[in-house]
């Protein structure tokens, strides 16, 4: 800890080398910080932003976080400053219980772009705890005839600190007979006291000897705990039980059944009668001891009370005592050692994942997960794979870090969603598997265009319709989604920019639809070539456009008029236009003749009345209405000609006048023949 900021027992200490992790990596070794334990909560442990050699802003930009294993954050980021902080206060105790160094393992991760660091915080050990004597009250019998120089182990104290900090050595109150030593087991490393006989006893001057025993750990300053030692001077029983072998040791699967035999161990005795008779039990045996092992007192089996657990505990040491009858024992120790069996699946843990991609995306960062087995050496060791038919590829970063990446580009309108099935097996017998399902959506981006379902259309449209009258549909799809397939059409301009766009037809902007605009007549062309364009409503929008051909039924001739561009199939005949044609042919005859016959007997008469000057009258009215067409032929008000022939002077004229129509007809323009002064006697016609 930086002593300007936390001038209590803080310090910080960077040991052995460093180790920046990432999809990019900056280096090859781990980063270590330590800190004291039963420091407050909010305490600075380092600044990660001068560490990582990064801006103090950068680390908030690039959304850093600080991930330890099992999701239990101990650590916090100030994204603000680059302080890395205590979560909480810790208990190394708690933490690593006995483990020594006791090491927090996190990573940082910076999100954009992906890198990320490994790094480990120690605990370091205060002396916050006294040792203690399990039991406050030993009571020991040794024989008078022991010799001096005999050593009879004593129970030791626990500390539940570690290093310095545990117990360092046992001392006793000054007497005449005995001295302690204190001792250290090859297999933890735990420290007991041992009673050294250094006078002969004699029951008669002094039968029994109280003796306080203290154990001193090594912290500064050092705290202490004691226990009294009763010694009861036995006589007689001169020969304590001894083991066939002192240290017994053994392997034992962890997958091994309760009640399972693991030793027997076998002590005799020289002495005969009752102070030959041995008893076994359990010495100086912790809580965790008692619970999974149990001892047959009279035979020395040791079996299994409960099932064992390679992955909590890999070792016991079982101190065993063998007393007779006369309370003189012997210890030996049995060191059972648990075998690892593939009983663990392997774990996926997800440190960050993406469920929804764009398309057309280059290389994508999916999923950033690690694995792990809690079994060892080959039951540990992982595989990790995905689905061979699938656009993803698998990157190992780090040692059980692995990142889930696109393959390249992917395309909604071929899939729009991918199941992701992450498996992972270990190596062990047999083998155990784990999978992970991860559902990933191909969001849409406006990457298609529109398209019509035809290269061009062709509609006919009879004359005298009425306006808004649907005559047709244009139609387009969209393989697009959302707003990005929503269409709408609308007319193009011209290309000749003299040309305006004529109000006759419209498209509905919505579905396609080709409606009229006005009245039609045989006075609009009888062709139009217009243009529809189809827009999506995407971002940037996507057209098409496609030729509409509109052909006008012509009233008195044509049914259909010849269209060269347009190369459709000849359309079936509409029993309606059949029925108009026919009716105006026969109109148009029935006109014909009537004016053939009424100039032949104009000619007639103009002969009897060439020398009178003047225009004559018809006697008899000449038929007024010639045809009345309702509803949708071009002759739909009823025609009356007044007719006037003038006589003299070698010429003559011949005229139709305005035909006489009601007045709620429209006016119409009639038709009128006029004297061609070049030729006499021919008749010359003028629309007027």
């Amino acid at each position: 800890m930086e002593a300007s900021r936390k001038p209590i027992c803080r310090q910080r200490q960077v040991l052995f080398l460093v180790l920046f992790l990432g999809v990019s990596q900056a280096g090859t070794e781990p980063r270590r910080y330590s800190v004291v334990e039963e420091t407050e909560g909010s305490s600075f442990v380092t600044n990660l932003a001068k560490d990582l050699g990064l801006g103090q802003r950068e680390l908030s930009r690039r959304g850093a976080r600080v991930i330890s294993k099992g999701n239990k954050l101990h650590l916090q980021l100030d994204q603000a400053t680059g302080d890395l902080l205590l979560n909480e206060k810790l208990d190394r105790e708690e933490l690593c219980d006995h483990t020594e160094p006791c090491v927090l393992r996190f990573q940082v991760l910076l999100a954009n772009p992906l890198e990320f660091f490994q790094a480990e915080l120690q605990v370091i050990d205060i002396n916050d705890h006294a040792p203690v004597f399990v039991e406050r009250d030993m009571v020991l019998k040794i024989s008078e005839s022991s010799p001096p120089g005999t050593a009879f182990p004593l129970k030791n104290a626990q500390d539940e600190d570690v290093g310095r900090n545990n117990i360092e050595n046992y001392v006793i109150n000054a007497n005449s007979y005995f001295r302690v030593l204190t001792r250290e087991r090859s297999s933890d490393g735990r420290k007991y006291p041992e009673l050294v006989l250094d006078k002969a006893l004699d029951r008669e001057e002094e039968p029994e000897l109280r003796l306080t025993l203290t154990a001193l750990d090594g912290g500064s300053p050092p705290q202490s705990g004691t226990a009294q030692v009763y010694i009861e001077v036995v006589d007689i029983n001169d020969n304590a039980p001894e083991f066939e072998q002192p240290f017994y040791r053994v392997q034992v699967p962890e997958d091994s059944p309760i009640g399972f035999l693991i030793v027997t161990v076998s002590a005799t005795d020289v002495d005969i009668g009752v102070n030959g008779e041995i008893s076994y039990s359990l010495f100086q045996a912790p809580e965790e001891i008692r619970k999974t092992f149990e001892l047959n007192p009279l035979t020395g089996d040791i079996r299994l009370k409960r099932q064992l657990d390679f992955e909590a505990i890999q070792s016991y040491e079982v101190i065993v005592e063998a007393k007779d009858a006369g309370s003189l024992s012997g210890k030996c120790t049995v060191l059972t050692q648990d075998l690892d069996v593939n009983d663990n699946a392997p774990e996926v843990t997800m440190s960050a994942l993406t469920r929804q991609i764009p398309e057309n995306s280059p290389e994508t960062v999916v999923a950033l997960f690690s694995v792990s087995d809690l079994d060892s050496e080959e039951n540990g060791k992982i595989n990790c794979s995905i689905q061979d038919n699938l656009p993803f590829l698998l990157k190992s970063s780090l040692e059980n870090f692995y990142t889930l990446v696109t393959e390249g580009p992917l395309d909604r309108e071929t899939t729009a969603e991918y199941n992701v099935t992450i498996t992972v097996t270990d190596l062990g017998t047999p083998r155990l598997t784990t999978q992970h399902n991860i559902t990933l959506l191909v969001s849409d981006v406006n990457d298609n265009a529109p398209a019509f379902t035809q290269t061009a259309y062709t509609l006919f449209l009879r004359e005298n319709n009425s306006p808004a009258l649907h005559i047709g549909s244009v139609s387009a799809t969209d393989s697009d989604a959302g707003a990005n397939a929503q269409l709408t059409y609308s007319l193009l301009p011209p290309h000749d920019p003299r040309l305006p766009l004529a109000p006759l037809l419209g498209v509905w902007a919505h579905n396609g639809e080709v409606r009229t605009a006005r009245l039609l007549s045989e006075r609009d062309a009888a062709r139009h070539r217009l243009l529809v364009l189809v827009r999506d409503h995407g971002e940037p929008a996507l057209s098409a456009s496609v030729t509409l051909h509109v052909l006008l039924v012509d009233g008195f001739s044509q049914p259909h008029l010849p269209l060269p561009e347009a190369a459709a199939d000849p359309a079936p005949a509409d029993p309606l236009t059949v029925h108009l044609v026919i009716a105006l042919a026969a109109v148009s005859s029935l006109f014909l003749f009537s004016v053939l016959a009424f100039i032949a007997v104009r000619l007639c008469r103009r002969s009897r009345a060439a020398w009178v000057g003047g225009c004559s009258v018809p006697e008899g009215p000449f038929p007024g209405r010639l045809v009345d067409v309702s509803g949708t032929g071009t002759l739909s008000q009823s025609y009356q000609y007044e007719v006037c022939l003038t006589g003299g002077s070698g010429t003559s004229e011949f005229k139709f006048l305005k035909p006489i129509m009601p007045n709620s007809q429209g006016q119409y323009a009639g038709a009128e023949v006029e004297e061609n002064p070049d030729s006499k006697n021919d008749f010359s016609f003028s629309i007027q």
